[in-house]
Parts: structure tokens; sequence; C-alpha cells
């Protein structure tokens, strides 16, 4: 008994030996918050350097004027994309003309069907904005057409026409990647074989003959984004739905027709007066 009351005397002292000792040590670092979700911070230097964001993702980037910015998204068949990008410009520079531009995944420069893609800020001009809504993006087209395909886009950022004072000068920016689906109405028949995202043709190329490589090996220089329903590929859209009514609807009538106009019947053999 007397043993028990001395191990809980001891217990009880080195607990409040411990507990200030504990309190008063620093805490551990450990790493913030955030994870595969975060938007980036840096911006490439080149299509092969590109950054990759997801569409509806805010991306910033810190450069120098005259650097060419580059980042890059995924846009499905029947998505029109708008590309917006802001620049921050410092307290004291000359007049700058920034531009934005868009390519796909041939590298093909795609035209904005509206918005202000090119703009100057005037001088002492705090900031200015860029837009660049391109045509939707179509499943399938001719070789001869320049029509925007499923696949990886790249974003270009430069300024142009740039004064020889402001070569260098440290410039922030933002871009967001956005889109409309433009459902059945843009929908076209045909699709392409795979959407045109960097490293696709070598990982066709592997999977015929090389039977011994893991498929992480075959698809590590595909390109990691990809939209959050994957690549449909264009052969779904809600035409099929119009399509099936429309059907329903023409053999509906032709029911209704056939109804109305069949009359009572046959007309009787027996002979009028007989």
């Amino acid at each position: 008994m007397r043993f028990t009351r001395v191990l809980s005397a001891a217990v009880v002292a080195l607990g409040l030996a411990a507990g200030p000792a504990a309190a008063d040590s620093p805490p551990s670092a450990s790493p913030s918050g955030g994870g595969d979700g975060d938007a980036p911070t840096v911006a490439g230097t080149s299509f092969r350097t590109a950054t990759e964001i997801d569409q509806g993702q805010r991306a910033t980037a810190g450069g120098s004027a005259g650097d060419y910015l580059y980042w890059s998204f995924p846009a499905d068949a029947g998505q029109r994309p708008t590309v917006r990008a802001t620049v921050k410009l410092p307290e004291t520079h000359a007049a700058e003309t920034w531009r934005i531009d868009v390519y796909d995944g041939l590298r093909r420069r795609q035209a904005c069907q509206w918005g202000a893609e090119t703009r100057t800020a005037q001088a002492g001009a705090s900031s200015l904005e860029l837009a660049c809504v391109l045509r939707t993006v179509r499943a399938w087209s001719e070789p001869w057409a320049n029509d925007p395909l499923p696949g990886t886009y790249y974003i270009r950022l430069t300024a142009v026409n740039l004064p020889a004072s402001d070569l260098g000068v440290p410039v922030s920016t933002e871009v967001q990647v956005d889109s409309k689906d433009m459902g059945g109405a843009a929908a076209v028949d045909g699709a392409l074989a795979e959407p045109l995202v960097p490293g696709i043709a070598v990982t066709s190329g592997n999977d015929e003959d090389a039977d011994g490589e893991e498929d992480g090996e075959r698809n590590a220089v595909l390109s990691a984004i990809e939209p959050e329903d994957g690549w449909s590929s264009g052969w779904w859209s809600d035409r099929w739905v119009w399509t099936g009514i429309g059907a329903v609807l023409a053999a509906l009538a032709g029911i209704g027709g056939y109804a109305l106009t069949r009359g009572s019947g046959r007309p009787s053999r027996t002979p009028p007066g007989a």
C-alpha cells in the first residue's frame, strides 16, 4: 500500500514537471494546408514548359515585361472557352501594349470571336485586362480547316512594342479559363480518334509494340490535364435526345393520320337494290 502511494506521488510530480516544459516548447513545423488543387503560381516560358491549369482555376505568375508567359488547359468538344488575363503593372512605366494568344493542340493560333485580346495600358496605369472568346470546339474537322479541336490549348501572354525603358520591369499576372457548353447545336458528325494532347502519338505507338512496359511508363509523356468528366470524343450530344423525340412524334403523327383517313372499312360487295 505504501509502495502504491509513493509510485502515484512520483507520477504526479513527473507530470507537473513535464507540463510546463511541453507548454513552453515551440510547435513543430508542418506543411501548410493545400494540395493538388492549389492554383499554380508560375508560368512556363515555351509551349513545352507551359504550366497546366484546369478550367475555372485562377493561376497567378510573376514575370518581367518582355517575357513570354505560357499556360495550357484542356477543352473538349462542344465547349466555347473564354480566356481572361489581368496584368498588374508597377507604379511607374511608359505606355505598354499587351497581347494574349491562344493556340490549339496543333499549335495553330485560334482567332478570337470577340474580346479585347490586345490592349494598351497608358503611362501610370495600375493594371489592364485582356479577354479572348474562342469558337466552339468541334469534335471533328476537315484537314484543310482551322477549326478548334478537342485537346490541349496553350495561352501565351506577352507585351508587344515595348519601349526599351520598360524591358525587364517586374509585373504580376492572373489567368483564368471558363467554358460554356454549347450543347447539340454545335455537334457535328464524326470524332477524333484521340484528343490533341502532348504525347498521345508517342503513347499510341508504344502500345502496339511495348508489351513488357508498365502502363504508367507508357503514359508518362501524356499531358496530366483533361476535362473533369474525361474526353467525350464528341459521340454524345443532346441531338440524340431531340432526334429520338422527333422519331416518336413522327410515328404518332403517322398512326393518327392513318386512323383519320382509313374510313369505315371495305365497301359492301352486295350490289345496290339486290
